[in-house]
């Protein structure tokens, strides 16, 4: 009956991480705190809870969570900050790593811009976004304009 005390506690503590983390790991754990708890109300026997608990968790960690992400949780959609890296983007501001200025527009959002090969972009050209550092999109003149 001691045991189930210590269950009990472990149950709380890992539905507690959950609530604040949301990750879908430790709920799995607190199914298999959950069945020690209740094994233990009825057989003091640690050992036995020990195992329930680890092949439980287990068991549900491997076999349930993926089904739970890939139904329940929906499409992740990216931001505006990763949706933007691979687009084509118009330059409004010249691009000059020298004097650390250039602006683009993607999708109607203006950004600040770097030229990747550290090549002077002029204003009008259409460049493509290979990446960010801090909030400046990286990038490089689109080869084939006309």
């Amino acid at each position: 009956m001691t045991n189930s005390i210590y269950w009990l506690i472990i149950l709380a503590v890992l539905i507690f991480i959950e609530i604040i983390t949301l990750g879908l790991t430790t709920i799995w754990f607190a199914g298999g705190a959950l069945v020690a708890f209740i094994v233990s109300l009825f057989i003091d026997n640690l050992l036995l809870e020990i195992v329930l608990f680890i092949v439980v968790s287990l068991i549900l960690l491997f076999f349930t969570r993926p089904v739970v992400m890939r139904y329940f949780i929906p499409n992740r959609i990216k931001t505006n900050y990763e949706g933007v890296i691979g687009k084509e983007a118009l330059v409004i501001l010249d691009i000059d790593n020298i004097k650390a200025t250039g602006q683009v527009t993607v999708d109607g959002v203006e950004w600040s811009a770097k030229s990747l090969d550290n090549n002077m972009i002029e204003k009008g050209k259409r460049v493509i976004v290979q990446g960010i550092v801090g909030v400046k999109l990286i990038v490089t003149e689109r080869k084939g304009e006309v």
